[in-house]
């Protein structure tokens, strides 16, 4: 797998974002100049501390350098070079810099060290043999593809981002990562950070004294006390505001949290896993996501594959959600398969289940596969209520707040794409600033939906 072996990918923590068909993992050199014998490290999405204590990344034997002299981090614009409050300096093109952002070929100097940054290669990850991988399911290279990355992220301690859009499984790749690692003896614990109101979230995190607010009749520990010693999975992290965002990459930084009302911060040994539907790289672009904890949460990066993406995988799942119900589907192909794969899935795998479980309980529950009479529509679902005022999407007031909101999303982006862009005369461009969004975004939801071709 070219310069890099897989146990190189994770302990130097690069960033690898799936797209289908390939997997891409980002690295970059450090090479100490003139160093016999030669030495070098690769730096991926997780920030290196260059300085002469024994914990930093890359150790540099000098006496003008300090012990925790400089931070180097990966940017989209190249690596961002931060001092420390080095006592010699960090110096770059002959100029003392306390923060500088270099290309790949810059050389840097950290007190009497020159240390030399360039783009290293890219290697590929091949696609897992395996179809399956905790609850996800999958033939498909996308799939496969998505497996070999969990696969060598599971044992390690990297934080993982996880985007895709809802009902692609984000939830159950949190749940096999954390059950293939040494921290599976501690249960998951999950933290669904949209449903937490901003005044709450502190409490939540990081747990909170008797007393330390109306209602704090108990001390409560926090989810990372609670996952300490295991996982815990942030859904939708994107919605947390700015300060809980500061707020949360101290907690990640130092592994130490402190509870509302207490004056002492308590130690804890948390791995984080993180999920989102939204694209935190264009929240970062807008000011709306911290630029560090967007690259301290995506040390291990993965994309879940939309099912539309990936139609050769429908026979395995219908097979997979009957042997759930402990029922033989029978023959797979034929006329419902064909539905399925002309249908473009908006709610992806989560919208297929409920499909087959709406068909089931319409058939008595143990029609076969061919039998069923499949309806893929958004009435699909339990019956739905009318939203406030009769307008709007519907509201399913028998789902949890999870998955209503998600299904409310999903009712609502159509109509209001489509009439944006019919305003817009079809002009992408004009319906992205239009709708206050990047035009890059405007065309993947536009194409998500099928407004337009891909």
């Amino acid at each position: 797998m070219s310069s890099l072996d897989r146990k190189t990918i994770l302990r130097t923590g690069v960033a690898t974002e799936l797209t289908r068909g390939h997997t891409a993992v980002r690295v970059w050199t450090l090479q100490v100049v003139g160093a016999d014998p030669p030495q070098e490290v690769a730096m991926g999405a997780r920030p290196v501390v260059v300085g002469a204590h024994r914990e930093c990344e890359l150790i540099l034997a000098d006496p003008q350098v300090s012990r925790r002299h400089a931070e180097l981090s990966a940017t989209p614009e190249g690596v961002r070079v931060r001092d420390l409050g080095s006592t010699n300096g960090t110096w770059w093109q002959g100029s003392r810099v306390t923060e500088v952002v270099v290309k790949s070929g810059a050389t840097v100097k950290f007190g009497g060290t020159s240390v030399r940054i360039g783009a290293g290669g890219a290697p590929t990850v091949p696609p897992s043999p395996r179809e399956r991988f905790g609850g996800l399911v999958g033939s498909s290279v996308a799939m496969r593809e998505l497996f070999a990355v969990l696969e060598l992220a599971s044992p390690s301690d990297a934080t993982v981002l996880i985007e895709g859009e809802s009902g692609t499984g984000k939830e159950l790749a949190a749940r096999a990562l954390h059950d293939h690692s040494p921290r599976a003896r501690v249960p998951l614990v999950i933290l669904e950070c949209s449903a937490i109101s901003d005044h709450l979230v502190d409490s939540h995190l990081f747990g909170h004294v008797r007393g330390a607010f109306t209602g704090a009749t108990s001390d409560r520990r926090g989810a990372f006390a609670e996952a300490s010693g295991g996982t815990l999975f942030l859904d939708e992290v994107g919605e947390l505001s700015r300060e809980a965002q500061t707020k949360l990459l101290r907690a990640l930084e130092d592994q130490t949290v402190q509870p509302v009302g207490s004056d002492r911060r308590v130690k804890v040994d948390t791995r984080v896993v993180a999920a989102t539907h939204r694209n935190l790289a264009e929240m970062v672009d807008g000011g709306e996501f911290r630029f560090d904890l967007y690259y301290r949460l995506a040390v291990v990066h993965v994309s879940m594959p939309p099912l539309r993406q990936r139609p050769e995988d429908l026979s395995l799942l219908v097979t997979h959600f009957y042997e759930g119900r402990g029922v033989d589907p029978g023959p797979i192909e034929g006329d419902n398969l064909a539905r399925l794969a002309a249908h473009a899935w908006p709610g992806n795998v989560r919208e297929l289940r409920n499909v087959l479980e709406r068909a089931w309980a319409l058939s008595g529950g143990g029609a076969r596969f061919a039998d069923l009479r499949l309806w893929m529509q958004a009435s699909a679902a339990a019956p739905a209520v009318p939203a406030a005022g009769g307008e709007g999407p519907a509201i399913d007031a028998t789902l949890p707040f999870k998955d209503a909101k998600e299904r409310w999303l999903e009712q609502f982006e159509r109509p209001y794409l489509a009439e944006v862009f019919e305003a817009c005369a079809g002009n992408i461009t004009h319906a992205a600033d239009r709708a206050g969004m990047s035009r890059r975004h405007m065309r993947a939801l536009l194409r998500k939906h099928g407004i337009i071709g891909e």
